[in-house]
């Protein structure tokens, strides 16, 4: 605030001085009323600049514009003041598309559609050009907001229109048909793009891919991030992630009904394909063989994992762990709790339990009471499932007791 008072007492003394203004110096003053929400002090300021035969330029109106970062509603106000003002000023300085776009941007981002829309609709009533920018803010607003129908109008409306839509404009309405699940409407809207010679980047690859795994359409994905360098694309670590995270859906939902056959063959198929499984994987595969009671084959899978040198996760121990102890396995289970400072990983409270639980439940309370000391002592705190996990161990000792 200080700063723009400061540089009003220096205009002032300027202008004593009989210095004759520039249009850039009023930029320079516009902006603080501007970013500080002072409709009155910016109008007029733009009423200076015309009583000085200065005619405001395309950075007046992005200064103008500029509002819309600290307030949206006020900057609307502001282009309502000069775009109605009396006289000259609505004359001399008329918002141009780089204002409007602003402003437009703005209103998008909290959500006032309706407003952008009557911007929108006001641009093109005074004569002022829309562009490829205008059209694709208002299409991202409008999808934001759910209202699909009005944003493929729009698009269609930019078309007849002759503006030709870029990279960014097909990303935005691919990614709003990919969220909702209509991948082939997406597909049809992907084959134009190509069609009208707009090349996709990674991130319309990246929305493509994410659409087919959302409706488990994985092969496709899989075509799709193998086909990107033919494009002239380079996956990223978003693509792989995608890729990862559609894979790790699809073993899930095998393993969740039993299907352990497809699922080793869909792991193996990615191997095949040289998509190279991540951490989350990797344990969703030790996970589901286990809990398929695969137990064994899990811990076979675990060693070759071992053989690779690879770099394990406290999370996949647990789940092994677990896995397990509830085969009754638990000195195999014992073995890898104690193997685990040699593999630089410290245990959790998750896989304290993990082994509490599982000596609880082979009645062996004094190695459960220990570790629960272990544990305190190596600055893991118990939670409540451990407490209850070690009662319920200890109750069940006592009625096991008592009947006998």
């Amino acid at each position: 605030m200080s700063r723009v008072v400061d540089g009003f007492v220096v205009f002032g003394a300027l202008l004593r001085s009989g210095f004759n203004p520039s249009v850039a110096t009023f930029n320079s003053l516009i902006k603080g009323p501007c970013m500080e929400d002072r409709i009155m002090e910016a109008t007029s300021l733009v009423k200076k600049v015309v009583a000085f035969n200065c005619r405001p330029d395309d950075v007046t109106c992005k200064k103008m514009g500029c509002v819309k970062r600290a307030n949206t509603v006020v900057a609307l106000q502001l282009h309502e003041k000069v775009v109605n003002g009396n006289g000259k000023v609505g004359d001399i300085c008329k918002p141009n598309v780089v204002w409007c776009n602003s402003i437009i941007d703005g209103l998008c981002k909290d959500g006032l559609t309706d407003k952008a829309k009557e911007l929108f609709s006001e641009m093109k009533g005074n004569g002022i050009p829309t562009n490829v920018i205008t059209f694709t803010t208002l299409i991202h607003g409008l999808c934001c907001v759910g209202d699909w129908e009005e944003a493929k109008s729009l698009f269609i409306e930019m078309l007849n229109q002759c503006v030709q839509p870029t990279t960014v404009t097909f990303s935005v309405l691919l990614d709003e048909l990919c969220k909702n699940g209509k991948i082939n409407e997406a597909n049809k809207l992907y084959k134009l793009m190509i069609k009208r010679g707009v090349q996709p980047d990674s991130h319309t690859f990246n929305i493509l891919m994410d659409g087919y795994c959302l409706v488990g359409k994985i092969n496709d994905a899989k075509k799709l991030f193998l086909s990107m360098a033919s494009k002239g694309c380079t996956p990223n670590v978003v693509s792989y992630s995608i890729l990862m995270d559609g894979y790790n859906t699809l073993l899930i939902g095998l393993f969740k009904e039993g299907k352990v056959g497809e699922a080793r063959k869909l792991f193996d198929e990615m191997q095949v394909n040289d998509v190279a499984p991540d951490t989350s994987i990797f344990t969703t595969y030790i996970d589901g063989l286990y809990k398929n009671n695969c137990v064994l084959d899990a811990l076979e899978f675990f060693h070759i994992l071992q053989n690779y040198k690879f770099q394990f996760t406290i999370e996949i121990f647990s789940c092994l762990i677990d896995g397990l102890c509830k085969s009754g396995r638990i000195e195999i289970a014992w073995e890898l709790f104690h193997s685990l400072p040699h593999k630089d990983l410290v245990s959790d409270v998750v896989t304290y339990n993990i082994m509490i639980n599982g000596f609880c439940k082979e009645r062996e309370l004094e190695t459960a009471n220990a570790l629960l000391l272990d544990m305190e002592k190596n600055g893991c705190s118990p939670d409540v499932v451990t407490f209850n996990t070690l009662i319920h161990g200890f109750t069940k000792k006592q009625r096991g007791t008592t009947s006998g």
